[in-house]
């Protein structure tokens, strides 16, 4: 049954409004606008915290969420016949884009604070709304024989059609004659028609809700509060007014809007796309709504512009009919040395066609080449693919390759024709077939059953989606009626409670309690994916019995589909859960056991971490409502890769089967398999959308098991290998710019680094969204809001993020083709967080690296006191003199300084294409065999005895040089501590002592004369001072330490 799409608008309340009448006061009422539909709330009067608690809905396309970004607005107006104020009415307004509405079941409450509407506007406050869509089937048609019925109501339609009324009725044709020039009439004279008050004309059967206001003016507004209102946008009953008088009346069979090509609004006539044009519409800005016309994107793109094209002879082959054969024939095309079979044929029942369906590709090198395309048809297939004759050959068709007609992209797809079948035992049999030349662009590439892939069914290109994840948030606050047994009734019960959620399981602290009133008020996060149907959050109380055992007391079982979903820190309502006993649950019977207090939501104002924070691609979060527009969309070209190595052996051949996959945010693509090609050709394109520049796209190769034919349980031990993977960071890209390059595949293995092959690519950023906006990007919150209000421990989040690694792995595996699980970890960087002395050493040398400018400039001050270079000592006092003196340029010049050091280090920026491995950083040149082997070991270990002894005894050894790097700092730590501790009474009484005369003396002389006189002692020359360390220096060093009391 056919379906319509509606948007449900719940205004819910408001919060600290801006007064507007005068008195401290506002009256406000909200206007919402939705695709030239108008509606309004009723007003609250004199409330600067009002509650509507109003449902408003609209119509709307099932496929413009994405398509147009339509803007929802809303209008918070203070009513002013409650309060008459010359002041301005607006209380604000608020923008909401079509791309952040959810479907029914996910949303939530969230509050948009309020915009100004002008420049010199003032507003203050926010307005909480649920927004969401609902498709509603659309009911079926009444009768036409009930519409023709009354004699009053006779349209010209309606006349013309009934052809059983033209006799008995004579006068009508004269009257239907008149009709169309009185057409409009109808059109100011029908008010109390309900589907009037809307723009847009409700689906047909649709009654309107009595909730909606009627068309003349409600009860709280008054003609003399129109006419002041006319610099404000119009109250909500003139404006339905004139949309009702400049609309005709709506046809009672019309449908509902299935596309958002043509609005029809009261200023505008209806708008007709021209057909072959891409439909451009303005970009709006997350901030500023304000359009430059000048920036425009296109829906539809240029494919495959980034990579090198590649022409295929495409055959579909789609039925058969009058062949003499009872089996399931096989259709086998050949063309320049390439052989691919069809699936055997279905024999339809009902017209005897023999269905096939499929559709080949086979590469071409160049488009001018010539050869002849075979098409036959084989019961039972042949022995060989090159056989041209048997006893299986029904018959087949040839066609020359030149004649084969060229389609681009934008053409239609070629229909397929009937071609007999001659050479065979099908003497009278034909095939319907088409082909044609195109190229990767073609619709038909990403189905089609390719050479190069040998044929198999999981070496198509595929494009992957990761599951929708949330946090799940419950909050174990205590528990009531906890049935025990009589034996235990007057004994402490350490009770805790175990929640389970899929294959995750938690446990709050231990409560120890008499009465059976345990408390906990503690917090447990979980991790769910969609969709809910079928999972249940499993509660279950626990007791701690003698000898380790436990026993549980009671369960309940929660559904996903019945939790609460929160997008901010507001507190969810609680629920009090009872409590079953466990073991009659399998019997349907229950039992009460008690009752558990808790408080659980889906807090979807994170984002699900799968990624480590450095390389993640996406950092929005989990709820839809909070997204932001996209700045921009990356466009990504796998051509190729040359030089790779063979990774198996197959029938004593070395070979290779190499495929590509991308992941950026929660999109993933696969390239389709090359068979037995160490330089494999793509040349495919993908593209996704950009929210953050701060963001990185992973790319890596890997080598295919499945691609060969092999049985099952070979499959199924042999995973797939790695080869090499590729970053690239979005904000290195510069806007329009293309990078093509080749990249080495560097992978890292208990026997070293090895180079596997290199990858081209090539990468262009388009920027969607104003330069500002970009910019702006760099401003805000690299996280979610929510992750700042109430932060995740790292411990926490680590684990969070392991159980999301898992659950997407998961997902993946379960998809047709599947994207196995160890491609998932590898490009999820899941298993390279153990422990390795390889990284510890790079770490460390980063540590170095970072030091090394602080390291300088103290050289530079010491060699400049030292008096090496006189003149840049002189300059050095002259510029101490003017800081001195003129306090005011001291930032100003630290800051020109720091632009001078950019400034001149652009001169020496990286001139590599894109950043990438650096193996020199990563020291995996010159890395022991051991320390990799330990790196790549499992966990627990899975060496010897002797080899855990001896990687135990040097970890030991590093672990003494930490341990004294610790001391040493708590050592010095403790050392400025002890300047006003008194531990040593003599050096703390010189300490404050001395403290005593520099403030008396900065008392009486001017802070400028102290500056300048202890920056010229600092910078005297060497040949007044001592060589020995200084007075200071050396009373630093006599500071007692507590290290003398550690044992």
């Amino acid at each position: 049954m056919a379906t319509f799409r509606k948007l449900i608008v719940e205004v819910v309340d408001g919060r600290n409004l801006l007064p507007k009448d005068g008195q401290g006061t506002s009256s406000p009422y909200a206007i919402v606008d939705f695709c030239g539909q108008r509606k309004r709330t009723k007003t609250v009067v004199r409330d600067l915290n009002p509650t509507w608690n109003e449902v408003l809905d609209f119509n709307m396309a099932a496929g413009a969420l994405e398509l147009f970004g339509d803007i929802l607005e809303v209008d918070v107006l203070h009513d002013r016949s409650y309060g008459p104020t010359r002041r301005n009415n607006c209380l604000g307004r608020i923008r909401v884009s079509s791309r952040q509405f959810v479907k029914k079941g996910e949303e939530a409450l969230i509050y948009f604070p309020l915009e100004k509407k002008r420049f010199f506007s003032w507003t203050q406050g926010e307005i909480g709304f649920k927004i969401y869509y609902v498709d509603e089937e659309l009911p079926p048609p009444p009768p036409v024989q009930d519409e023709a019925k009354p004699p009053e109501a006779t349209p010209p339609p309606v006349a013309d059609a009934g052809t059983t009324d033209a006799p008995a009725a004579p006068p009508p044709p004269p009257e239907t004659e008149a009709a169309p020039p009185a057409e409009p009439i109808p059109a100011a004279s029908d008010p109390p028609k309900p589907s009037e008050e809307q723009p847009l004309a409700p689906p047909p059967g649709e009654v309107a809700p009595p909730s909606e206001e009627p068309a003349p003016p409600p009860e709280n507004s008054t003609p003399k509060a129109e006419k002041q209102a006319e610099a404000e946008p119009p109250p909500p009953q003139e404006a339905e007014q004139s949309n009702a008088e400049s609309e005709p009346p709506a046809p009672e069979q019309v449908p509902p809007p299935q596309s958002m090509a043509s609005i029809e609004n009261k200023s505008a006539p209806l708008v007709k796309v021209a057909p072959f044009q891409p439909l451009r519409r303005p970009l709006l800005s997350s901030s500023n709504f304000t359009a430059d016309l000048r920036e425009t994107v296109s829906i539809e793109r240029t494919s495959f512009d980034l990579v090198e094209k590649m022409h295929y002879i495409f055959v579909r082959v789609v039925k058969a009919r009058a062949l003499p054969t009872k089996g399931n024939p096989v259709v086998t095309v050949a063309v320049s040395g390439g052989h691919i079979s069809s699936k055997p044929a279905q024999k339809s029942s009902q017209t005897s066609f023999f269905e096939w369906d499929q559709i080949f590709a086979f590469g071409r090198e160049t488009p001018e080449s010539t050869s002849l395309l075979e098409v036959s048809v084989w019961d039972p297939p042949p022995a060989h693919p090159s056989d041209v004759a048997g006893d299986g050959f029904l018959g087949g068709v040839c066609f020359d390759v030149a004649e084969i007609p060229l389609r681009d992209p934008p053409d239609s797809p070629l229909a397929p024709q009937w071609y007999r079948i001659e050479g065979g035992a099908a003497y009278n049999g034909v095939l319907m077939l088409a082909t044609w030349i195109g190229t990767q662009a073609d619709d038909a590439f990403p189905e089609a059953c390719i050479t190069d892939t040998a044929g198999n069914v999981h070496s198509k290109s595929k494009v992957y989606q990761s599951p929708k994840m949330w946090y799940l948030r419950v909050t174990a606050i205590d528990a009531q009626d906890v049935n025990v047994s009589p034996l235990t009734a007057l004994k402490d019960l350490s009770l805790h409670l175990t929640v389970k959620l899929g294959f995750q399981m938690q446990k709050t602290k231990v409560s120890v309690t008499r009465n059976g009133t345990p408390s906990w008020n503690q917090d447990l996060i979980f991790v769910a994916a969609e969709p809910f149907t079928h999972d249940h959050l499993i509660f279950a109380l626990e007791s701690q019995q003698p000898k380790g055992k436990v026993a549980t007391l009671g369960v309940a079982r929660v559904p996903l589909t019945a939790i609460e979903r929160r997008v901010d820190d507001r507190m969810p309502v609680s629920h009090w859960y009872s409590l079953q006993n466990p073991n009659m649950e399998d019997d349907g019977k229950s039992s009460y056991k008690g009752r558990v207090h808790m408080r659980v939501c889906f807090d979807g104002g994170y984002h699900v971490m799968d990624e480590a924070a450095h390389v993640s691609s996406d950092f929005r979060p989990t709820a839809r409502q909070l997204w932001k527009p996209p700045i921009g969309t990356v466009e990504l070209g796998i051509i190729a890769c040359t030089n790779l190595l063979p990774m198996k052996t197959i029938y004593g051949k070395g070979a290779t089967d190499a495929y590509a996959v991308a992941k950026y945010g929660p999109k993933w693509v696969r390239t389709r398999t090359v068979s037995d090609s160490l330089d494999p050709k793509w040349n495919e394109q993908y593209t996704w959308k950009v929210y953050d520049p701060c963001t990185v796209l992973t790319v890596g190769v890997f080598d295919s098991y499945a691609a060969f034919q092999v049985d099952v349980s070979k499959q199924a031990t042999y995973p797939d290998l790695r080869m090499g993977k590729v970053r690239i960071r979005i904000s290195t890209l510069q806007t329009g710019r293309v990078y093509r390059n080749r990249y080495p595949l560097l992978l890292l293995s208990p026997a070293g680094k090895k180079q596997m092959g290199e990858i081209e690519l090539a990468v262009r950023f388009v920027r969607a969204a104003h330069t500002l906006d970009v910019l702006h990007v760099y401003s805000q919150p690299l996280l979610p809001l929510m992750h700042h209000i109430k932060p995740l421990g790292m411990v926490q989040q680590e684990m969070l993020r392991t159980t999301a690694t898992k659950i997407v792995s998961d997902h993946m595996s379960r998809s047709e083709p599947p994207l196995r699980r160890e491609i998932v970890l590898y490009m999820l960087d899941a298993d390279s967080q153990s422990f390795s002395m390889r990284k510890v050493r790079a770490n460390w040398i980063r540590i170095i690296n970072v030091v090394a400018g602080v390291v300088d400039i103290v050289r530079w001050i010491d060699d400049t006191r030292s008096w090496k270079n006189p003149t840049a000592t002189i300059l050095v006092h002259a510029l101490l003199v003017l800081l001195v003196w003129f306090p005011d340029l001291i930032f100003p010049t630290l800051f020109f300084y720091v632009f001078a050091i950019g400034a001149w280090n652009y001169r020496f920026r990286s001139r590599e294409p894109l950043p990438h491995f650096c193996p020199k950083m990563s020291m995996v040149d010159a890395v022991d065999r051991e320390e990799l082997d330990e790196e790549f070991d499992t966990l627990p270990s899975s060496r010897s005895p002797e080899k855990l002894r001896e990687r135990y005894d040097k970890l030991r050894t590093l672990g003494a040089r930490v341990q004294t790097v610790l001391g040493d700092a708590a050592t010095q730590g403790e050392r400025v501590q002890a300047l006003v501790m008194w531990r040593d009474p003599r050096a703390t009484g010189i300490f404050v002592g001395m403290c005593l005369v520099v403030a008396v003396v900065m008392y009486l002389v001017p802070s400028k004369m102290v500056a300048m006189a202890g920056g010229f002692y600092y910078m005297r020359h060497p040949m007044f001072r001592d060589r020995g360390p200084s007075p200071a220096f050396n009373f630093f060093r006599r500071l007692p330490s507590l290290s003398d009391r550690m044992m």
